[in-house]
């Protein structure tokens, strides 16, 4: 099932190392893209002097930007053709060009360019053509009391994902001649993807490794509503059992009755049987399904292996290592299974939560463009060094640049890398959009108030010296999120943060003394005063998710680079397998040894 191409890269490109060859200087050369993925924050929008928006962004536009609707601009960055802003006969005619009839200037040609440049360094998140000339590929309709528990998006997600590696696993017999055995999926969480895959018409074996026995509880019950596992027969004295819930005494706990034929009627006993309740819990045996509780700290499945191995049979096991979305460093450990167990076959992981990654690399020898604070919770996660996090390759681990070797994204570059701006609508953006707005303007009454310092002067020189040192050692705040309501207006907002900054040990007695007797016309003023900030956010924010995309395609490309550098690998891609606009981490991650 090698996909036709190693990576889903532009068609611009001939190849997948040409490609690559473009991404690592783009990333570690372009300080617009380096400022808006990771150099910027949203918090800081309104407290630095001289203003974020006119500092970042050029002049000719902010002009643009200033005549042109929020929707129009979303379109130009991801959805307009940008070649035809570019024709001779466009620029000395634009009335004849819908976009530019709804908007009085052309896109400046540098806007365009690096427009351009993003997306032809972003991975192409579309479905080729592959899979719907393969119809096995094409999704099973997961029967109901399969896909008991999930909402649409998941099951799309697996009812797509388990047709994809049954498809895998199928060609691996036949063109590596390895006959998988078991499914291990990592981090499996409520196994909707394990369950699926035991069930008809796949009915495979599958071992489901979770670190919450919660979890673990919660899937073997729905195991039984899928018809998957079987019921302990559990006999009780009710008026005792009874008893004992009311703490009145206690008494053993029978032993389950699982063998018991039911043809036979009710199982011997003593007289006051038919009082007795049936208690009815999920049996693992006789499934194809296996629970291991264990946090996966690495690759190395020898626990697993070990009791698969059993000395009464001859069989070797031949395993597939599965995850649908596999959060922060769990796909490295995925990944590193297939080289660390010679009985791993195979591996097809798909990502998400790149936030959760950790950093391999130390701090750059030189900083790089930033208009971001000084933030010492940055600077810490920055300096963990942890060998199992990002980047994976020693080509990206390498990679020699002015701020190298390496390629670095920090935690906020990574964070913003797992929004979808494809796929936002009006009423979802102009609330994230009125969130972002309202949290940066709480940020700047906190600073005016003395509650947080303002910015410092960042080794660039960009930004300004905050004249308040004293309060440089007091603690960062994170806020969180709020109830909806809390967002009708900035004065709930306010009052909200407010109310729940004080019940906060760390912060309650500043908050107390700084802002408690802040009134709600001095609010509604500051609400006012800065109004017109609110597009210019809006704008900033949608060319940072717009710009992430690159982040997101480096983070996957350097695992596929990885699985490349592996002499136990023998053959490695990547390919979309879900609909994005359903679910925007739809990329998956395979290596055959």
């Amino acid at each position: 099932m090698a996909s036709p191409r190693s990576l889903p890269f532009p068609s611009q490109f001939g190849n997948a190392d040409d490609y690559v060859e473009s991404l690592l200087p783009f990333v570690t050369s372009s300080e617009l893209f380096q400022k808006l993925c990771g150099g910027v924050h949203i918090l800081d929008f309104l407290t630095q002097d001289p203003d974020m928006y006119s500092t970042l962004i050029h002049q000719d536009w902010r002009e643009f930007f200033d005549r042109t609707e929020i929707s129009d601009v979303l379109d130009l960055l991801m959805k307009n053709d940008l070649p035809s802003f570019e024709t001779s006969d466009v620029r000395s005619d634009p009335g004849d060009r819908d976009f530019v009839g709804r908007s009085s200037l052309l896109p400046p040609t540098s806007l365009v360019d690096f427009i351009r440049l993003v997306r032809s360094h972003s991975l192409d998140r579309s479905i080729k053509s592959r899979r719907s000339e393969n119809s096995s590929l094409s999704e099973n309709v997961l029967p109901r009391h399969v896909a008991v528990g999930m909402k649409p998006k998941k099951i799309h997600e697996v009812s797509s994902l388990a047709s994809y590696v049954d498809s895998l696993s199928s060609e691996l017999s036949l063109d590596h001649a390895h006959q998988i055995s078991h499914f291990v999926d990592f981090g499996s969480g409520q196994n909707y993807l394990g369950r699926a895959l035991a069930s008809p018409p796949y009915e495979k074996k599958i071992i489901a490794i979770e670190s919450k026995p919660l979890n673990i509880e919660g899937a073997r019950t729905m195991d039984v509503a899928a018809k998957l596992a079987r019921k302990k027969l559990i006999l009780r004295n009710k008026k005792q059992y009874r008893s004992k819930a009311n703490g009145e005494h206690r008494l053993p706990e029978p032993e389950p009755i699982t063998n018991y034929p039911q043809s036979l009627g009710t199982p011997p006993g003593n007289d006051d049987l038919a009082a007795k309740k049936l208690d009815w819990q999920p049996d693992d045996r006789g499934t194809n399904i296996r629970y291991i509780q264990s946090i996966i700290q690495d690759g190395n499945l020898d626990p697993v292996i070990s009791r698969l191995l059993q000395p009464s049979t001859s069989l070797t096991p031949n395993l597939m290592v599965i995850s649908l979305h596999s959060c922060g460093n769990l796909l490295h450990h995925g990944l590193r299974s297939l080289t660390l167990n010679p009985y791993v076959r195979a591996v097809a992981l798909v990502g998400c939560c790149y936030n959760l990654l950790t950093e391999r690399l130390p701090p750059p020898l030189t900083q790089q463009p930033t208009l971001r604070v000084k933030d010492p919770c940055l600077q810490q996660i920055s300096s963990a060094c942890n060998p199992d996090g990002f980047p994976m390759s020693e080509r990206f681990l390498k990679y020699n640049h002015p701020h190298g070797p390496g390629i670095r994204f920090n935690i906020t570059a990574r964070m913003m890398a797992v929004q979808a701006p494809q796929n936002w609508t009006e009423r979802d953006r102009n609330s994230f959009f009125t969130r972002h707005f309202y949290r940066a303007l709480f940020q700047k009454i906190l600073v005016d108030k003395e509650v947080v310092a303002g910015p410092a002067l960042s080794e660039d020189g960009m930004g300004t010296r905050n004249p308040r040192s004293h309060l440089e050692d007091r603690p960062q705040i994170i806020l969180g999120s709020l109830r909806k309501r809390c967002y009708r207006s900035f004065t709930a907002y306010v009052r909200a943060a407010i109310a729940k900054l004080e019940n906060d040990p760390a912060h309650s007695e500043t908050i107390t003394r700084c802002v408690a007797g802040l009134q709600d016309e001095e609010i509604e003023r500051y609400e006012r005063g800065y109004a017109h900030k609110k597009k210019e956010l809006s704008i900033l924010w949608s060319l940072m998710a717009f710009s992430a995309g690159v982040v997101e395609s480096a983070i996957v490309v350097d695992r596929w680079q990885w699985l490349r550098e592996q002499k136990e690998v023998k053959d490695c891609w990547v390919e979309s397998i879900f609909d994005y606009a359903i679910s925007p981490r739809n990329l998956v991650v395979v290596g055959i040894r």
